[in-house]
């Protein structure tokens, strides 16, 4: 086990350094750099305001130059700007060397966990990172629990009843709530019992309210529970299909194994037969993916939903980077949540041994 834990890690470097490059040329190649944006926002307000928007170096910028006769075909937007403008923002921004020398430059940080400052909020992106990260890990750790708290029991009614009525009923309602996205559940929710049209129980947007500190501990219970009601419930209802059918097809390929058969044979009761011998081979591959299902849950299933919501999680983090070109935050983000992801593959190997010891991954091929 040790031998694979050690190859496991060695191949995620390069794992990892691959999936940073394809995302650094597809980041690099879309339109509408940083440049761009603070070009637009030029094109509405001063040079001093502009400055405000480009980090630390602003007052520079502001002595820069404003609007000229040169031109700077290079960038969208910069006709009619002062060239010396437009090289101090590509000094700034980092971009006054070569793309290869920027990636090199960006992988030998990030592998000191140093990734760098937002270029729009004056901040490092570590510290943003961490302020945002409890918003999330809250959406994920009640999602991926109610998740598994449903779909499990689901599954093994299903399984134990399949083909009856409950079974074909209780499937249509698994099949839309796979079909259907869980934004779209978010929206629906938030028409029907957020002021939107019909009811107003739940607030609109935010994880807690305005007075939060000043409420008592049960009143920040309350609160925190009434404010996160609608986004988890809008996460569970789009993520526990796959996982309710995972269940009952790997209790049905269990019942059918020849052990419970003779289990049958002997005379024990369907019970026992169930949870005594069915369960733990029948669980294996729903448990072992729990790390799996919590970062999914963590670092994708929740974008949209913060979006929302209005939830100042990594989610909402991370689209008002893409939308702004953040590259530093977009980039630091990437690779921390890349870097989880492939680590919990690892997790996830290691718990279908504490699962059922009879594993070994010592002659499998990696």
């Amino acid at each position: 086990m040790l031998a694979y834990i050690a190859r496991r890690l060695i191949l995620l470097l390069p794992t990892l350094l691959g999936i940073m490059l394809l995302n650094f040329v597809v980041i690099h190649a879309a339109p509408g750099g940083p440049i761009e944006q603070v070009l637009a926002r030029f094109r509405d307000t001063d040079v001093s305001a502009t400055a405000r928007f480009s980090g630390g170096g602003g007052g520079e910028l502001a002595r820069g130059g404003g609007p000229g006769g040169g031109a700077a075909s290079k960038y969208r937007g910069a006709r009619g700007v002062d060239p010396a403008f437009i090289a101090e923002l590509e000094r700034e921004f980092g971009f006054d060397r070569p793309a290869h020398e920027r990636f090199l430059h960006m992988v030998g940080k990030f592998l000191r966990f140093d990734f760098g400052d937002s270029f729009f909020r004056d901040r490092s992106v570590a510290s943003l990172v961490i302020e945002k990260m409890p918003v999330s890990i809250s959406l994920g750790v009640w999602t991926t629990l109610l998740v598994y708290l449903i779909s499990i029991p689901l599954g093994i009614a299903k399984a134990v009843r399949d083909g009856s009525r409950f079974d074909v009923w209780s499937s249509s309602v698994v099949i839309v709530g796979n079909a259907i996205p869980s934004f779209l559940f978010a929206i629906l929710l938030i028409v029907l019992f957020a002021g939107g049209r019909y009811f107003d129980w739940f607030p609109l947007r935010g994880l807690v309210s305005s007075d939060f500190e000043q409420l008592s501990l049960l009143g920040k219970v309350r609160d925190y529970l009434w404010h996160i009601t609608l986004p988890v419930l809008s996460m569970v209802i789009g993520g526990f299909a796959g996982l309710t059918m995972l269940t009952k097809n790997s209790f049905l390929d269990q019942i059918g194994q020849q052990y419970v058969l003779t289990a049958r044979a002997k005379g024990l009761p369907e019970r026992r037969v169930l949870y005594g011998h069915v369960f733990r081979n029948a669980m294996l591959i729903v448990i072992a993916g729990f790390p799996g299902a919590f970062v999914g849950m963590l670092f994708t299933g929740s974008l949209l939903t913060e979006v929302i919501f209005s939830l100042d999680g990594v989610g909402l983090l991370g689209f008002e980077a893409a939308i702004n070109r953040d590259y530093p935050v977009m980039f630091g983000t990437l690779y921390f949540f890349t870097l989880v992801g492939l680590l919990m593959r690892l997790v996830e190997d290691l718990t279908y041994v504490l699962v059922d010891p009879r594993i070994d991954f010592e002659s499998r091929e990696t």
